[in-house]
């Protein structure tokens, strides 16, 4: 019962299979008789929990495969002094912390038998570290980063001996080379607590590891004291004596010759991050601005691992100010693509929701250094909602770097947040009582509206800037207003250029300001030549053939000029059908298509096909008549059925009545008399589908008059 109950206290009871982690490949070196191996966490099968109840784990071993160290300590019997000495290291390790010592994970005790020999092996799992002399030659640094890479590292271990000398009132007795290890982010932390002992001054009868197990000290470490075992002078030293001697030992030898040099370099305070951490505010500030040549100073990986993840983690919680993040942002361009998104990226987020107007400006002057790295749905969803808030900020200031903003963050917005916020927030910005704002918000108008949807363009842009920016009372305002128009000419249609466009922006020709005029004789030259175009195509149709558009169509009072153009368009199909020439003109911007079915297929299918006028009630009867007439009768000239059967289909698709043709039909042959022979035959074919004459409605042509 007593052993058992010992086991317990020691952690003993679980076998190296039950250990939850894996244990990898050992490093070259390690303290006394311990071996340092890697390894990673596994998942703890259910049927295992209870040898692992004997075990000591600070929390649940995690199933990720996440980095750990393992130590292993072995010996021939469980009395054998390496383990009594490595017991009292777990032990102690367990129950030392601070943030310059090695954290402790999980520990067991493991018995295997080899014969009639048994092998006990004591277990010991901590975060992820690694020998300082392999680090250190991994490292490969050199002249003054070497040397104050070595400064901050004395730094880290020289506070953790003090806070065992002189807060725990313990010493550790084997501070050395081997007793220091470095973590991933190139913290330098002590471990080796194997003769950790108690101190008492004034109690001569105290003993402990560090009497019973100083034979495990290496004799270079040893003070005069400790090596000649004369413990009345130890008790009446001062309990940092032993350690102190060690320290300074654990850097002399291959390293006394640049040890006087980082002393001095330490000693006059030239680690200059060190210092600043007890500066007040004002000095903090200078001090983050100066950081980013400071840390060209430092080792590259120190500031990556190290410094890097300090200065976030002061943003996040609210201890560093707003050139904190100037430092962050330069520092973390020296961070791959993907490293910047996962260390740098999580802190920029959360700090978009800072009540703190000068991190809020400092996040929007240097937007272009990290937008790109913001995905769409984290900007979208997490960035916008609070970068929306600077719109109506007091602040003028704010306002503007806002807008600015914007640029970056447009792109990668949804349709719904452009439409449903953005712009709300920019049509009141029009109208902000800062000329420069103004005329930003127009510059911004005119460099989104590719992002923008057609009815949105159409709805938005010609207010925004024939509306509004043209008539603005300040200059540039204006000067911008007529930039965003040349910018934007592709979104708008020729009788909003002549009616809504060129008579606003002839009269800027006399504008007072010669830099609007111009821009404004520019503007119009670009817009006239625009007509020009529109111009010439339209003749290039007209001029194909003598047909013209039949009489009860080229008297109806036309509202739409994409009207026109389909009539246009009937009217040489209809041609070229009915002549045999099949090519399509293509002076007017459409490569040429040879084919009834081609030709069909392309009107058909053109923007100024059936939908060209859905929103014009007063031109769908006239527009299907002699859009309709004209193909089907054509169809009947070239004998193509299946071709006339897609056209018939589609008609009643739009229309659905069979007047459109019977009626139609003899309305454009009336009209175009050598086709009288075909008349018959379309009608003959069209009767079948006359479905609206059977149920006595009325035609489409009793509409018109």
């Amino acid at each position: 019962m007593l052993k058992f109950l010992k086991g317990v206290v020691a952690g003993s009871g679980a076998g190296v299979k039950d250990l939850p982690y894996n244990v990898g490949e050992p490093y070259s070196s390690a303290w006394g008789s311990w071996t340092h191996s890697r390894g990673t966490s596994k998942a703890i099968h259910p049927s295992l929990s209870l040898s692992l109840s004997f075990s000591v784990c600070l929390y649940s071993a995690p199933d990720d495969g996440s980095a750990v160290s393992v130590f292993s300590l072995s010996g021939s019997n469980a009395n054998d002094g390496h383990l009594a000495a490595g017991r009292n290291g777990v032990k102690r390790l367990r129950t030392v912390r601070h943030p310059n010592i090695l954290s402790f994970l999980h520990s067991t005790e493991a018995e295997t038998f080899d014969g009639s020999s048994a092998k006990v092996t004591i277990y010991i799992v901590t975060e992820p570290v690694m020998p300082l002399k392999e680090k250190v030659k991994e490292l490969g640094l050199e002249g003054t980063q070497r040397d104050e890479y070595y400064a901050w590292g004395l730094h880290r271990i020289a506070k953790a001996v003090s806070f065992l000398n002189n807060d725990c009132k313990l010493v550790h007795g084997n501070v050395c080379l081997e007793s220091v290890v470095v973590t991933q982010t190139l913290d330098w932390k002590l471990h080796a607590f194997d003769v950790l002992s108690e101190y008492d001054g004034n109690n001569e009868a105290v003993t402990g590891p560090m009497l019973q197990y100083e034979w495990l000290i290496g004799s270079q470490y040893k003070p005069m004291e400790l090596a000649k075992s004369d413990w009345a002078a130890i008790r009446k030293s001062p309990p940092w004596a032993i350690d102190s001697w060690g320290l300074g030992k654990s850097f002399s030898g291959p390293l006394f010759a640049r040890l006087s040099a980082t002393l001095e370099f330490y000693a006059f305070s030239q680690v200059k991050f060190i210092k600043a951490c007890g500066k007040l505010c004002v000095e903090k500030d200078t001090f983050f601005r100066k950081l980013p040549n400071l840390a060209e100073q430092l080792p590259r990986q120190i500031v990556l691992k190290k410094l890097l993840p300090l200065l976030a983690s002061a943003l996040e919680f609210g201890s560093a100010a707003a050139p904190a993040l100037t430092a962050l942002l330069k520092l973390g361009a020296w961070l791959s693509a993907d490293e910047f998104s996962i260390k740098v990226v999580p802190t920029i987020v959360k700090l978009f929701a800072s009540n703190d107007r000068a991190i809020r400006v400092s996040l929007l002057q240097h937007i272009d250094q990290y937008g790109e790295a913001l995905s769409a749905q984290t900007i979208d969803e997490q960035v916008y909602p609070h970068v929306a808030t600077g719109f109506t900020d007091t602040s003028a200031f704010l306002r503007e770097m806002t807008l600015k903003s914007m640029l970056v963050l447009a792109p990668k917005l949804s349709q719904r947040t452009l439409s449903g916020s953005l712009l709300k927030y920019l049509s009141k910005l029009q109208i902000d009582d800062e000329p420069a704002i103004r005329t930003n918000t127009t510059i911004l108008l005119g460099n989104i509206a590719s992002l923008l949807n057609e009815g949105t363009r159409k709805r938005v842009l010609l207010n925004a800037f024939a509306g509004r920016a043209l008539r603005d009372q300040f200059s540039p305002a204006r000067g911008a207003g007529l930039v965003a128009l040349c910018a934007t000419s592709s979104y708008y249609e020729a009788t909003e250029v002549a009616t809504k466009i060129l008579p606003v922006v002839v009269v800027l020709t006399l504008d007072p300001d010669s830099d609007v005029r111009s821009k404004a004789f520019q503007t119009v030259d670009q817009f006239l030549q625009m007509m020009r175009q529109y111009h010439e195509k339209v003749c290039i149709i007209l001029d194909i053939d003598s047909c013209c558009v039949p009489e009860i169509v080229t008297g109806y009072s036309w509202g739409h000029v994409g009207s026109e153009i389909v009539i246009i368009l009937s009217n040489t199909l209809f041609y070229q059908l009915s002549s045999g020439d099949t090519t399509e003109p293509t002076s007017i911007g459409i490569s040429s298509i040879t084919g009834n079915a081609s030709l069909i297929g392309l009107l058909c299918s053109s923007t100024l096909g059936f939908e060209a006028v859905a929103g014009l009630p007063e031109c769908r009867s006239v527009y299907h008549l002699c859009f309709g007439v004209q193909m089907v009768a054509a169809l009947c000239c070239s004998e193509d059925l299946d071709a006339f059967g897609q056209v018939v289909e589609a008609l009643f698709g739009v229309w659905p009545s069979a007047f459109l043709i019977e009626y139609g039909l003899g309305t454009f042959f009336n009209c175009h008399g050598p086709m009288c022979s075909s008349v018959e035959e379309a009608k003959e074919m069209a009767s079948p589908l006359d479905t609206n004459k059977a149920k006595g409605m009325a035609s489409p042509l009793d509409q018109l008059t």
